[in-house]
């Protein structure tokens, strides 16, 4: 299935809020997601995401015919860190297991390499997140470790698993 990566439109705010009112989705995420999640909940956070520094934080609604069925990010670290990115991802239950979120990370990373001159993306899913490691490993990611006891998650400590991409990978 064919997926683009596009910059956010107000008018995806009803999309947005259906694909992340979901428990399966946000118990992947960070901590700070409203639930349930509104649409005017998608409308801070569309219109928050088109004010933000353009040189530090790249946001993408993930479309399959122009809809929006998921999110992508990459958010430039700073200090000594400042060539390196965090990317986070999610997208709509019914588009799982489609290829999807590959070919999302996949386009992503190629606009960050060829706009930014950001040279390393990393993510950190939670290492029983079996599917998002398969994604981030089918984009060309690899595995550099495990952080043990690195979060807590609706109150259980979990291990992150530190996946990277290098520009020149």
């Amino acid at each position: 299935m064919e997926c683009k990566i596009r910059e956010w439109q107000i008018e995806d705010a009803e999309n947005l809020a259906s694909v992340i009112n979901n428990k399966k989705i946000q118990d992947n995420l960070r901590d700070g997601i409203p639930y349930p999640y509104t649409v005017e909940d998608a409308k801070e956070y569309i219109t928050s995401m088109l004010s933000a520094d353009k040189d530090a934080t790249y946001t993408f609604a993930i479309t399959v015919d122009d809809k929006a069925i998921g999110s992508i990010g990459v958010f430039r670290c700073n200090n000594i860190h400042f060539r390196s990115a965090e990317m986070g991802y999610y997208i709509a239950e019914s588009y799982w297991g489609k290829g999807i979120g590959t070919n999302a990370v996949k386009q992503t990373c190629k606009y960050i390499f060829e706009h930014t001159d950001i040279i390393r993306i990393f993510a950190e899913p939670f290492a029983y997140n079996t599917a998002s490691c398969h994604i981030l490993e089918k984009a060309g990611f690899q595995c550099e470790g495990i952080l043990r006891k690195n979060a807590v998650k609706n109150g259980v400590i979990l291990d992150m698993k530190m996946y990277a991409l290098i520009k020149e990978d």
